[in-house]
């Protein structure tokens, strides 16, 4: 192992917080080379697809790849010029990382920097830690932005933090969010979206909350994540004060011939029109942004299966996006996370001028190179 060194380093430097929000990713543009890498490497990930890897690589190299990459293209560019960045996701993180960079700068009691990365795409993970060294971030905080914990999401984003830090010869400290699923600050942000469409738009026969889906055997070897999306919908449903037959859970994204999470979100759009829900309004409480899964998938290609089932009225919520309530809470979630580290005298003294003039000092002395 040949580990990378710290070019930047300065003895007596200053240290900082640093702030790591990740997000599943994005192609670098609506084309079918740019979606045939995008797909490679997230298909390729054994936390998201747990088969025999020698039994996969046929099934993703010869087939998935030859078929799939053009069919995304094209959705992707019906969502893509919408957004400043193109990338819907893309644009919408930047607008959270400078939310959280302004909101915590202002609350946190010494310096922090917040930088950005995708698991899959860019910008990657290692470019964003490595941002984050170079500002001085000894100690970071890693915010996954997926409320419910997935071992294919959560997880996988964790593994991509340590196979870096493994290169890196001088780890920093860190703490891992692993999940938000049931925090106050989030649960009300979602039931203010929810109040605010009512308001607009009326009440709904039903109130569906489509979270994305994960194949069925997840959940059999022990993936919480079915369970997070059950107690999100619970609890965000109680807020609203709904009864049981005014709100359900269901999940959405599946593909492949696998048994996945039921009820599927597309097909109970068939059924619902049927049973007599005509109106119906449906929140992704999963996506901290809105993507193609969520604008695509939710506000067009679902709607068309309700409206042509006989439905009358569809709305899609939008995602929690950079909305103030979403960054407002998610900055406390990170400053619930990093008690400690403020109050640490060892750190206070690393920030303090004049001690680190006396460990720079000192460090000449002994023949540091200056």
């Amino acid at each position: 192992m040949t580990y990378q060194g710290e070019p930047h380093y300065a003895h007596g430097s200053a240290e900082r917080m640093g702030v790591l929000l990740l997000n599943l990713g994005t192609p670098d543009e609506p084309t079918t080379p740019a979606l045939r890498r995008y797909l490679k490497q997230f298909l390729s990930d054994p936390r998201v697809i747990e088969v025999n890897k020698f039994l996969w690589w046929p099934i993703l190299n010869l087939i998935i790849l030859n078929t799939r990459p053009a069919k995304s293209a094209a959705a992707y560019r019906a969502v893509w010029s919408r957004y400043d960045e193109g990338s819907p996701l893309l644009t919408i993180a930047r607008a959270q990382q400078r939310g959280l960079q302004k909101r915590l700068s202002q609350q946190m009691a010494g310096p922090v920097s917040v930088a950005l990365g995708m698991r899959y795409g860019n910008p990657s993970v290692a470019s964003a830690l490595a941002e984050l060294r170079d500002a001085g971030a000894r100690r970071i905080v890693v915010v996954p932005l997926y409320p419910q914990y997935a071992a294919a999401t959560t997880a996988s984003s964790f593994d991509a933090v340590f196979d870096e830090l493994k290169t890196w010869r001088w780890m920093p400290e860190l703490r891992l969010i692993n999940h938000y699923h049931r925090d106050e600050n989030y649960l009300n942000a979602l039931a203010a979206c929810v109040r605010e469409h009512i308001a607009e738009h009326g009440m709904p026969q039903k109130l569906l909350m489509s979270f994305h889906g994960v194949p069925q055997r997840y959940l059999l070897s022990g993936d919480p994540y079915h369970c997070e999306c059950q107690v999100t919908g619970r609890l965000l449903a109680e807020r609203l004060g709904l009864t049981p037959d005014q709100w359900m859970v269901t999940f959405q994204s599946r593909f492949g011939r696998e048994e996945w999470l039921r009820p599927y979100t597309d097909e109970t759009m068939k059924i619902l029109p049927g049973q007599g829900i005509k109106h119906i309004a449906v929140i992704c409480p999963g996506f901290s942004a809105d993507c193609l899964e969520t604008i695509e998938e939710i506000g067009q290609e679902n709607r068309e299966y309700f409206e042509h089932a006989g439905g009358e009225t569809y709305h899609y919520i939008p995602a929690l996006n950079e909305r103030d309530d979403h960054l407002d809470g998610l900055a406390r979630l990170i400053r619930r996370h990093t008690q400690g580290w403020s109050e640490d005298t060892d750190f206070d003294a690393w920030a303090d001028e004049q001690e680190r003039a006396k460990v720079r000092a000192h460090a000449f002395t002994m023949g540091a190179a200056q």
